[in-house]
């Protein structure tokens, strides 16, 4: 950070200069003097030009002819008038941000309630004109808070997530609803307003849903993990994703399913080359094969011989050396399926002589429906 009288300047001292301390207007052209011209705030067409003519530092540019300048540079690109704003010879007029307040709907009551049902009718003023405010923004709602302001000061809330951005008011109404049922909002010695306010939001285009009506079938599963979470508890309903892994074990993992945090869905390209049923931890066989690099002919696993009919491999996945310890071995997957129509997903752990061991173990890993 830095600080000076123009934003010129502070710009210029937080990035190239070492006296970052509060400079007086009078001092602007000293401190300004040994740092580059790229300080300028100038395009790198420009800036490169400079470097060709010799001007290198902000100081280089004292003395110059303005008019010698204004042959190779354009208007809005002159370098003397980069200086001239950020020394505030000249205006630079800044624009703010424009304010982007949270959607909320508000609900004043001219006389404090003590009803315990007082937030659940509350809703039904709330949640219309919210709907109808994300409507006119283009929002969807991922995350809501229902507040209720108490008359001693104190505030009560319930908040709610949804899995995908939603601006649907009976779908929000029946998850606020929801949890009011679960947890409620005591009322203490009254409530005199209540607030819904959207925490998180995302954009939400307007769009034809169905043509013929119907509710599109990644909504419907939408509504329905918003409930089961509101119901049963987010904790305790969970979508897969994927982790960025090679490993099979450390390719997917489980988040809440109204998690608002950016995550990569399992594609169906990988879910294919997965088995049907993965262990989370392989276990180890007992393989008896043809050569000690040939293919797997007869495992025993739990307890039970299995000949194998057919095998299909190997693809060989190679250790995460960046996670994992030195000694870890390559394995080599094989598809197997034995004489009574089990098929099986195994793999040996490192090849014969690769120094990490004694002779490779073999590991089921899954199993294919």
């Amino acid at each position: 950070a830095a600080i000076a009288p123009t934003a010129g300047a502070s710009w210029a001292l937080a990035r190239y200069g070492r006296d970052r301390r509060l400079a007086a207007e009078a001092e602007l052209a000293r401190v300004l003097a040994p740092l580059p011209v790229t300080a300028l705030r100038l395009s790198p067409i420009a800036n490169h030009m400079l470097v060709r003519l010799g001007l290198k530092e902000i100081g280089d540019l004292a003395g110059v002819p303005r008019k010698a300048l204004a042959r190779r540079f354009a208007k809005d690109e002159h370098p003397l008038d980069a200086l001239d704003r950020a020394l505030g010879r000249k205006p630079e007029p800044l624009t703010p941000l424009p304010e982007d307040p949270p959607p909320r709907a508000l609900l004043p009551l001219k006389e404090p309630v003590v009803h315990p049902e007082a937030a659940a009718q509350a809703l039904g003023r709330l949640v219309p004109p919210l709907a109808k405010e994300l409507g006119r923004r283009k929002l969807g709602a991922r995350h809501l808070v229902l507040t209720a302001y108490r008359v001693d000061g104190s505030l009560g809330e319930v908040q709610v997530a949804t899995s995908i951005p939603s601006r649907d008011p009976d779908h929000l109404h029946r998850l606020l609803s929801g949890i009011l049922e679960r947890q409620g909002i005591d009322p203490g010695f009254g409530i005199d307003a209540f607030a819904l306010e959207v925490r998180w939001w995302e954009r939400l285009d307007a769009a034809q849903e169905a043509l013929l009506g119907e509710p599109p079938a990644e909504l419907a599963v939408a509504a329905l993990i918003d409930r089961l979470s509101v119901r049963l508890g987010p904790a305790r309903v969970r979508r897969p994703v994927a982790v960025d892994s090679h490993l099979p074990e450390r390719a997917a993992g489980w988040v809440e399913g109204v998690d608002t945090a950016a995550h990569s869905p399992l594609s169906l390209s990988r879910a294919e080359a997965l088995p049907t049923r993965l262990l989370d931890t392989p276990e180890e066989v007992a393989v008896i094969y043809a050569t000690p690099e040939g293919l797997p002919r007869r495992f025993v696993w739990r307890r039970k011989v299995h000949d194998i009919a057919r095998a299909q491999g190997p693809q060989r996945i190679s250790p995460e050396w960046w996670r994992s310890r030195s000694t870890a071995r390559l394995r080599d997957y094989y598809k197997v399926e034995d004489t009574a129509g089990v098929r099986f997903w195994i793999f040996r752990e490192g090849v014969v002589g690769d120094g990490r061991g004694g002779p490779p173990p073999w590991f089921v890993h899954g199993l294919f429906s």
